[in-house]
């Protein structure tokens, strides 16, 4: 779920040049958490699309995240957008693939998330926390135009987070992130993954009897595989109809 900032930081970053009569993907664009969309729109887009993985208001296309770029094919948009994201998504080296490819040459993502100090939050779940230098090694293979941290405070306390903004170059090589260790907050670490085992430990000794109560005793293994499989399919079919 994205907020005023988050918002705000986009707004600054996509002038008019980078987003009239240009392609625009946002990824996690249900309007229920906030989206970017009225203002992409209101600078006359070529398109806009606006991604989640079910059915919700400002939602055009339904699609896991990590199946974008076979979706809509590499080198197809100007524009990735992705807001409060990036830490709720497993296997964040494939999500930052598929945004770095599915740009043309001189495209621009923008991302925002959160940095250690941010306490663990659903939708559906929690795994990472990202710093100003883990963007800039992760987009070192990009121009980076603009970084910034997060700082707003609720209710007497700090938010941490990071934005940033970055353009595809000409020449573009693949930057690998295979040895880069990002903190995640399952582990309390610095650790290149995280496996099954890990994410069922932190329930079972960190979130405690009250998580596994409210989720009818299911762990969220088993929780998202039903969601991917069987849950969202059937709402996303009915909402059809």
């Amino acid at each position: 779920m994205g907020h005023i900032d988050c918002f705000s930081f986009g707004e600054r970053q996509l002038n008019r040049d980078l987003i009239e009569q240009k392609d625009i993907v946002e990824v996690g664009a249900s309007a229920d958490g906030g989206s970017m969309r009225p203002y992409c729109l209101s600078l006359n887009p070529k398109s806009y699309i606006g991604v989640d993985i079910q059915e919700a208001p400002g939602v055009d296309l339904i699609c896991d995240a990590l199946d974008l770029l076979d979706k809509l094919g590499p080198e197809s948009c100007d524009v990735v957008i992705a807001t409060e994201l990036m830490e709720h998504i497993r296997d964040w080296r494939k999500l930052i693939h598929v945004f770095k490819n599915l740009l043309r040459e001189e495209g621009v993502v923008i991302i925002t998330t959160r940095s250690l100090g941010f306490p663990f939050h659903y939708a559906p779940f929690d795994f990472w926390r990202y710093e100003v230098s883990d963007m800039e090694e992760i987009f070192r293979d990009f121009e980076i135009m603009c970084i910034e941290k997060d700082t707003r405070v609720i209710n007497n306390k700090i938010t941490p987070g990071v934005f940033i903004s970055a353009k595809k170059p000409k020449t573009f090589i693949e930057n690998n992130l295979d040895n880069l260790h990002l903190y995640s907050i399952i582990k309390k670490a610095r650790v290149a993954n995280i496996n099954n085992i890990d994410i069922i430990n932190f329930e079972l000794f960190d979130l405690g009897k009250n998580y596994f109560f409210k989720h009818n005793f299911l762990p969220f293994i088993i929780r998202e595989t039903l969601s991917k499989h069987i849950i969202r399919p059937w709402r996303n079919r009915k909402a059809k109809h």
